[in-house]
């Protein structure tokens, strides 16, 4: 598979959601889609739930998300 470029497939715009991070072309919000995996619903539901948002642009939502924690500095309580 090839490598997903995340910005090629979500934008964020102040008139669309107040910024909130979407599927391009749409405005379905990131946080819905990864909400949505994480509790356990098949990529193929979405596409179906989502007609406008394309496989890539899942997988695309979940490279967002890895790369919006992959700097984040942890704290550990002592």
């Amino acid at each position: 598979m090839t490598e997903i470029n995340w910005q090629d497939y979500i934008s964020s715009d102040p008139k669309v959601l107040f910024g909130k991070p979407v599927v391009k072309g749409t405005r379905v919000p990131v946080d819905l889609i990864l909400e949505k995996l994480g509790k356990g619903e098949t990529i193929e539901r979405l596409l179906k739930a989502y007609p406008r948002v394309e496989k890539p642009a899942i997988y695309a939502c979940l490279m967002f998300a890895a790369e919006a924690v992959k700097n984040e500095v942890v704290v550990a309580a002592a």
